[in-house]
Formats: C-alpha cells, sequence, structure tokens
C-alpha cells in the first residue's frame, strides 16, 4: 500500500455503531487489531465507536505520520466493497450514522496534526438495530485484518 511506504508512526481509527448491524465494523476491525499488533510499538489503534473526537488529545500525543480511520461507507457498491478513500474525497459519499461527521473529524485532525490521513471504508449490507454484521461484510473484514497483519509485517512498521 503506497500510502505507508514511508509510515513511522502508524494510528489506526475504527469507527462504528455495533448496536447497527454493519455499522460496527470499524469497532469490531479495531477491536481485532488491538490484539494482532499489542506488541507493537509503530501501531497504535483505537476503537472509537461512535465518539471519534473523544481521541483526538490521544491521536495528537501519538504524534503519527499516518492516520487510518475504518468505517461503513455508503457508496452505492455491493455489501462488503471495500475502498480507499482520500480525505479530498469524504465529502462525495455518504458516511455512516455517527453524530459528527468525518469531515469535520479530519479537519480537525488536519489542525492538530501533519499525518497523512485515509479512510478505508467498508460498503454495509444491514443497518437495522440489533442485527448481527452480513456474511458479505465478515469476509471483508477477515481480508483486511490478514491485510493488515501483511502490510505491517512487509513495511516493518
Amino acid at each position: 500500500m503506497e500510502f505507508l511506504e514511508d509510515s513511522q508512526n502508524l494510528v489506526i481509527l475504527g469507527i462504528g455503531n455495533d448496536m447497527r448491524a454493519d455499522d460496527g465494523l470499524g469497532s469490531l476491525i479495531a477491536r481485532k487489531l488491538m490484539n494482532l499488533l499489542r506488541d507493537n510499538k509503530h501501531v497504535k489503534v483505537y476503537d472509537a465507536g461512535t465518539v471519534p473526537e473523544n481521541f483526538t488529545g490521544a491521536i495528537k500525543e501519538d504524534n503519527p505520520s499516518h492516520i487510518i480511520i475504518i468505517d461503513a461507507v455508503k457508496m452505492d457498491e455491493k455489501p462488503g466493497y471495500i475502498r480507499l478513500i482520500a480525505k479530498e474525497e469524504i465529502a462525495n459519499y455518504g458516511l455512516s450514522t455517527h453524530a459528527l461527521p468525518l469531515s469535520f473529524l479530519i479537519r480537525y485532525l488536519d489542525s492538530i496534526s501533519t499525518a497523512q490521513i485515509l479512510l478505508l471504508g467498508i460498503q454495509p449490507k444491514n443497518l437495522d438495530l440489533n442485527n448481527e454484521i452480513s456474511v458479505e461484510v465478515e469476509k471483508s473484514i477477515f481480508y483486511l485484518l490478514k491485510l493488515f497483519d501483511h502490510l505491517i509485517t512487509f513495511l516493518k512498521l
């Protein structure tokens, strides 16, 4: 992944509402990555749930070179579709159901950090209350976990 080639300190911010089926995917990925990367000193993972703004102080303190935000994004694609979205493109997509729009969060992160920022969006299938994550999104989560593991090893983060 070209975005991470010169990364020295990576922050991964998972966003999502576990009560709304596929909307919880960012949080679920973050929790799994926390376990997978718990001994890595160059990668910090946060499960921000529905309040990513509460993690901006910790992110500022981490002083990352790169930030990857993971969230459900409505892209009019098949469920489970994964897209890397540059921060300049975020306004073009319908983002999931959080109080603070991600465009505001990213603008604030830009103001407190020099980090490069990327949104990793996954097309949700179901955002209903109290439903489990769809099979399609579950497959994408599994794929991304393997990809992150390989990338971080390959890039020696």
